[in-house]
């Protein structure tokens, strides 16, 4: 009966040592950290290009995905057309997945060219709706309206739409709130009509909003002022993190500037980092003018 109790005392410690070497491994091991937003890449699809007045094209995320932000580029016009519509389908129960981004010649212009839409997608994000904001319909010559997430959102990305105006009006302000601390929770649309117009004109504002996401915030790039022709400029995220959506500003052009490009970078295979803003003057303009980039982003 003493033998067999020693035996038990012998093992027992063994025992408590491989199990405690096991548990040791286990702790040491670092975990994958997980996406913020997991799976973001950016799609683009390219209208027909031709001399024709309009033109409208619409960027679809992959089956599976979600859209979570927005671009576009006017190829081969430099300032003689205006995106009108800028539209991310979703409603406020229902999440984006697409963008559709229409265009007009601001005057009559003899040149081919094309539209390029951009759609920055993820994989589904809890909660992820869009939110519309729909401004007074009238004669004045600026329009400017608000989209807000609801409460205990934040916002990821953003679109606009203008309503019976067809190439007489350009959007002077995409603007996201936010800054490199805070996450943004809404946009603010200002368009001024190009060329004195009679009729009436609204503007809608779009918001893309998701549950809170690690890290977003908003980042901003602002070009030099001047009275040349046309200017571009990048906001660039901070390290390690992802763009999920863009927005942009003029400043002291009032109508003046057509925002020709919001181009994000990345590819359907990489995630955006960046997004290059670019803007052309519709008509020749004396005064010094600036243009702003905004880049959402948050934890990769």
């Amino acid at each position: 009966m003493s033998g067999h109790t020693g035996t038990r005392r012998i093992a027992a410690p063994a025992v408590a040592l491989v199990l405690g070497a096991t548990v040791t491994g286990v702790v040491v091991v670092p975990s994958p950290a997980s996406a913020a937003v997991p799976g973001l890449v950016r799609i683009s699809a390219i209208s027909a290009s031709n001399s024709n007045d309009f033109r409208s094209v619409t960027a679809t995320c992959p089956a599976g995905k979600v859209l979570t932000g927005t671009g576009y580029e006017i190829n081969g016009a430099a300032g003689e057309v205006v995106v009108d519509d800028f539209r991310p389908n979703g409603s406020t129960v229902t999440a984006p997945t697409a963008v559709t981004v229409g265009a007009y010649e601001a005057d009559p212009f003899a040149g081919n060219w094309s539209v390029t839409a951009y759609a920055v997608c993820a994989n589904p994000l809890p909660g992820l709706v869009r939110i519309s904001a729909v401004g007074s319909n009238d004669s004045n010559d600026f329009h400017s309206t608000t989209a807000a997430c609801p409460v205990g959102k934040v916002m990821t990305g953003a679109g606009f739409e203008m309503n019976g105006v067809t190439g007489e009006a350009v959007v002077d302000d995409f603007r996201p709130n936010g800054s490199t601390v805070t996450a943004p929770t809404a946009v603010t649309v200002g368009a001024y009509e190009a060329d004195p117009f009679a009729g009436n004109w609204s503007l809608n504002a779009y918001a893309i909003c998701a549950n809170p996401i690690p890290g977003l915030v908003r980042f901003t790039a602002t070009s030099a002022s001047n009275s040349t022709d046309s200017r571009f400029v990048t906001a660039n995220c901070g390290s390690g993190q992802v763009m999920t959506g863009a927005g942009f500003e003029v400043n002291g052009a009032t109508g003046e500037v057509v925002v020709d490009d919001l181009r994000p970078n990345g590819g359907a295979a990489t995630a955006p980092t960046a997004v290059t803003s670019g803007g052309y003057e519709e008509d020749a303009f004396a005064g010094n003018w600036d243009l702003r980039s905004y880049a959402i982003c948050a934890t990769r």
